[in-house]
């Protein structure tokens, strides 16, 4: 594509967003699911750092990440489960 097309484009979505404005609600799911994405990440390296004395080591991905962040302390001990009974 070319890249004059491309920037066209963009700068046409912006000056769109500026002018109606950007709709408040699917930018707050958003920004709250990246939110909980990030805590997931933190629960695992606070996991990996204190089981690593203990041999357990819960790889840090987008998967593992919204698991332990969306369903937060539960999801954390199931994924510690499948990490020590499943695999």
């Amino acid at each position: 594509m070319d890249p004059v097309v491309v920037i066209a484009g963009l700068g046409g979505l912006i000056l769109m967003l500026l002018l109606i404005g950007a709709p408040i609600k699917p930018l707050r799911y958003i920004g709250q699911g990246f939110i909980k994405l990030l805590i997931g990440a933190l629960f695992l390296f606070f996991l990996n750092v204190i089981g690593n004395s203990y041999g357990l080591h819960i790889p840090i991905n987008l998967i593992t990440s919204a698991v332990s962040g969306f369903l937060g302390i539960p999801g954390l001990c199931a994924l510690v489960a499948i990490q020590v009974w499943v695999l």
